[in-house]
């Protein structure tokens, strides 16, 4: 077992998702940074899906009550087992009865505790994701809390340390002109590409929404509610843009700019409140090989952690 001893933060199970549910307005949820969860799990030799803990910025601490290896992935964290400094990207083994505890994020914004083995939590509908707002899936559908006691998979191991190349953080996202491009002004095209946007703090796992120029379109448009998903960019009356993230809704009203490349929806994620975003037109090609370098890291580490 793993017993979460303080949470100073919001902290959830997450694992990549929920997918094929849409239709019945059942949202994707799942992690902010697939890749970082990714790349955590194949360091353990885990499955890419294994569920994790994620962490949002701030302090949480965990003992485990048997020997696990884990390593910390996604934002860089100030963190420590028993005193000793844990550094992110890096495999440990924790004994039973260690305490890890994550003070705070230096860096990005979503951080994953993933365990060899995964989190023995039930799987629903298909995944092992919390969606907070339906309240359902990962511990009891809610935020962690001290006290909880969430149960660990596979069995008591210890594994070398090793270590792996950081995912970097960029302010520069890719991004596909979207269904509803053409319906906005020349100028609001040329401010969406060139000009920078400001996280706003109002902004969490359901929408980012970016403070900057106004995005004004050619004439005003009415539109039926249509299938919107993570990464997709609307652009709401006010003509400041809302990229929808992880926890969206299933469907949406506003006309939409743009979307957000699958490959750098992670560094997104990892934008801090106040940060700057720089939205750059990608086309299918440069999306795909986006996709393709993810994908490339990913199997370094899987061939790397098999060695170890």
């Amino acid at each position: 077992m793993l017993e979460i001893l303080e949470c100073a933060t919001l902290a959830s199970v997450q694992d990549l998702g929920r997918y094929g549910l849409r239709r019945f307005g059942i949202g994707h949820a799942g992690a902010m940074d697939t890749l970082a969860l990714k790349a955590g799990n194949l360091l353990l030799q885990n499955e890419e899906n294994a569920a994790a803990i994620e962490v949002v910025l701030g302090s949480i601490s965990m003992r485990f009550e048997r020997d696990t290896p884990f390593c910390l992935t996604g934002a860089v964290y100030q963190a420590d087992l028993d005193g000793e400094s844990v550094h992110s990207y890096w495999r440990y083994t924790a004994r039973a009865g260690q305490t890890l505890r994550l003070i705070r994020a230096v860096h990005g914004m979503y951080g994953y505790v993933c365990v060899h083995g995964g989190l023995d939590v039930a799987e629903v509908l298909g995944a092992r994701s919390t969606d907070l707002k339906a309240a359902f899936g990962g511990h009891q559908g809610r935020n962690l809390k001290a006290g909880d006691r969430i149960a660990l998979g596979g069995s008591a191991c210890e594994m070398q340390r090793i270590g792996i190349a950081p995912i970097p953080f960029t302010n520069r996202i890719h991004a596909l002109p979207s269904s509803e491009y053409t319906a906005f002004t020349r100028n609001a095209h040329y401010r969406f590409w060139q000009n920078p946007w400001t996280l706003q703090s109002d902004s969490n796992r359901m929408g980012y929404r970016f403070g900057g120029s106004v995005l004004n379109k050619v004439k005003e448009i009415e539109m039926l509610s249509h299938a919107v998903q993570f990464g997709t960019v609307q652009v709401p009356p006010s003509g400041q843009p809302i990229v929808l993230m992880a926890d969206t809704q299933t469907t949406g009203g506003y006309p939409k700019i743009a979307t957000v490349v699958a490959a750098d929806l992670g560094h997104l994620a990892q934008i801090r409140f106040g940060g700057k975003v720089f939205f750059q037109i990608a086309t299918p090609q440069e999306a795909a090989k986006l996709k393709r370098h993810n994908e490339a890291y990913l199997h370094q580490i899987g061939v790397i952690a098999k060695k170890k």
